[in-house]
């Protein structure tokens, strides 16, 4: 028969029944050297059983504070008890957060033979947080019990003291144990950091190791790019050899950790996840000593990537428990991404090219990088349209415009220059005045032979007279050469003034500032060219000449004018070589065929040759690629 309260049976009156000294019991000693939760709660659970009197039986639940879940149960004796009405009364107790009475057997059966007990349930927590709850079973003598359960529960509720402090127990328990793990893991990091080089860090990390997990031996293996595991560093052992079968089966349970991305240990342990071992149990056979336990974890780079494993060894020791597989990994997982960028930075070249190569293939194939992608198709699009498109080869050269014919005006005579009226760039019409020469002596000389002539007539004609005959031929002969050197000072004098032969413009020739100065005959004085009569020279480097032949067309661009260029037409080329510097260039000539009024001699530009279609990577590339034959040429043949 239940009852709503405590209320109910406040009035029992108790019985004077000594409590047993708490102190005796050896309860005590199981609850300080509890290994666990389990064992903590069911030391408590029988340590306050023993110190109410009456006790017959105890049950203790203690739920989950966040999820209301079962985590714990205890009950008290350990015995094949029928618990079942001191569970659904904790249960109630718990749900209605009060404490419940009821009456009851407890005992190895439910049988009528059993004595009918008082069951108390205590809620148990503070501060408004249930922890969980209690029951007892308490003999009754004469329908009252030992001890009011108003008192009963007061002391469950002073002991549940030690159930709220068992979490944090827990946690520090397990703050400490984490706390020493990073600080081994940071002195090993500090260790593997004073190697310079990366086999020396191999070797160190295996040898500490050894010690700080007490094992026997330790074992380091590499990826190796065929999927295969090989052996790098193993404990205490300078070298091993590569092909020994301890090697061969150390290297066979690193792969079976690394392909399947976890730690493996053989013999497993309880409650591990489902992880294949059967190379693990090989390598316990190989090494041939009874109680041998292996284990082996993997190690990753900073992208999380397996690149190698751990592989521990106890021979005859105590197994690998949850623990230490927690600091190996913890240990791998600190070390890996020294280790991996070690042994990037330790590969040659090729491995270095083939490693950016799958980077390259995985985000050019993969699905993401999309801009990268897009990018790339863009490439090979424009590599298509370099390879099958055409465009127009043209070959470029230095230019520069002469006149077509060019007169020179020369000194006729020994003289002096009496007035200059032009000068070079000056435009000239023909029979205009260029320059007069001093012609004072010219016109004495005239003169001269003027009088000179008249004289040998008078004589003449005196020695007619006289019917002289051999005088008058003599004075014939004489007449004829005063002729003759009267002519010569007239035709001097009509040279004394330089004309312009035809319509042009001066291209050289300045006397303004050679007043009066001497100069000698056949000296030349001025260069006339003609107007919208000129010609083009180019200069084409000796690589490209092999592709220009007469007749070709082209246009070119002066300097004067670069926005109108000009039409020309290859006319001549010479086979002689102009250095220009540094580069051997040859002399073609072209004919302009738009002249226009702006053109003058020695205008330079620049010219380009149409040579025919190619296609559009022949033209950009046929210059680098003779250039490197060329050198190939030079240097290896």
């Amino acid at each position: 028969m239940e009852s709503g309260s405590t209320e109910s049976l406040g009035q029992t009156p108790q019985l004077s029944v000594a409590p047993p000294d708490p102190f005796g019991s050896p309860f005590w000693k199981d609850l300080a050297n509890a290994d666990d939760q389990k064992a903590f709660c069911s030391a408590w659970l029988a340590l306050q059983c023993g110190q109410i009197p009456g006790v017959t039986a105890g049950w203790l639940i203690v739920y989950d504070s966040q999820g209301g879940q079962d985590t714990i149960t205890a009950c008290w004796p350990k015995r094949d008890f029928d618990f079942s009405n001191l569970s659904r009364l904790a249960d109630r107790a718990h749900l209605e957060h009060r404490i419940v009475t009821a009456q009851g057997r407890v005992g190895p059966g439910t049988s009528p033979a059993q004595p009918v007990t008082l069951q108390v349930g205590v809620p148990l927590g503070a501060g408004g947080v249930s922890l969980g709850a209690a029951a007892v079973a308490l003999t009754t003598i004469h329908g009252s019990s030992a001890m009011a359960p108003k008192r009963v529960a007061e002391h469950l509720k002073w002991g549940a003291g030690w159930l709220e402090t068992l979490p944090w127990v827990g946690r520090f328990k397990n703050a400490g144990a984490g706390a020493a793990q990073a600080m081994s893991c940071l002195d090993l990091l500090a260790v593997l950091g004073e190697q310079p080089q990366l086999r020396g860090m191999m070797i160190t990390l295996v040898n500490d190791l050894v010690s700080r997990l007490r094992c026997d031996r330790v074992s380091l293996g590499v990826l190796q790019r065929n999927g295969a595991i090989r052996l790098r560093a193993m404990s205490h052992s300078a070298t091993f050899k590569a092909e020994a079968r301890l090697t061969d089966a150390i290297e066979s349970a690193m792969e079976e950790a690394v392909d399947q991305c976890a730690s493996v240990i053989a013999p497993p342990l309880q409650k591990a996840e489902r992880t294949t071992h059967v190379s693990h149990t090989a390598l316990n056979d190989a090494i041939r000593v009874a109680g041998t336990s292996v284990m082996s974890v993997v190690l990753a780079d900073n992208e999380g990537k397996p690149f190698g494993a751990l592989t521990f060894e106890r021979h005859g020791a105590e197994p690998f428990d949850r623990a230490v597989q927690h600091l190996a990994e913890a240990v791998a997982a600190l070390v890996g991404p020294t280790l991996a960028l070690q042994l990037r930075a330790n590969r040659l070249i090729a491995g270095s090219v083939a490693d950016h190569a799958v980077a390259a293939a995985t985000a050019l194939f993969g699905p993401r990088r999309p801009a990268l992608k897009l990018a790339a198709a863009a490439l090979v699009m424009l590599a298509l349209v370099l390879v099958f498109a055409k465009g127009e080869h043209r070959v470029t050269a230095k230019s520069v415009i002469e006149a077509q014919t060019l007169r020179a005006a020369a000194a006729p005579f020994d003289g002096f220059v009496r007035s200059a009226r032009v000068r070079a760039g000056d435009t000239v019409h023909a029979g205009d005045v260029l320059a007069i020469l001093d012609d004072r002596d010219l016109v004495l000389d005239r003169l001269k032979w003027r009088a000179e002539r008249d004289k040998l007539q008078q004589k003449q004609r005196a020695a007619l007279g006289k019917h002289e005959r051999a005088d008058i031929v003599l004075t014939e002969s004489q007449i004829r050469e005063a002729e003759a050197q009267l002519a010569l000072a007239e035709e001097k004098l009509s040279r004394a003034s330089i004309t312009s032969p035809f319509d042009g413009v001066i291209v050289t020739g300045d006397l303004s500032q050679n007043l009066g100065s001497p100069v000698e005959k056949g000296k030349t004085l001025f260069e006339v060219a003609p107007l919208n009569t000129y010609r083009l020279i180019l200069q084409v480097d000796e690589r490209d000449v092999r592709y220009v032949a007469n007749g070709q067309h082209g246009t070119v661009a002066i300097a004067g004018m670069p926005g109108r260029p000009l039409p020309i037409v290859l006319t001549k080329i010479t086979p002689v070589s102009v250095a220009d510097e540094g580069q051997n260039f040859f002399r073609i000539e072209a004919q302009i065929n738009d002249v226009v009024s702006e053109l003058r001699p020695g205008m330079e530009g620049v010219a380009k040759i149409d040579i025919g279609r190619r296609s559009l990577i022949w033209i950009w590339t046929h210059a680098i690629v003779d250039s490197a034959r060329l050198a190939a040429w030079k240097y290896l043949f």
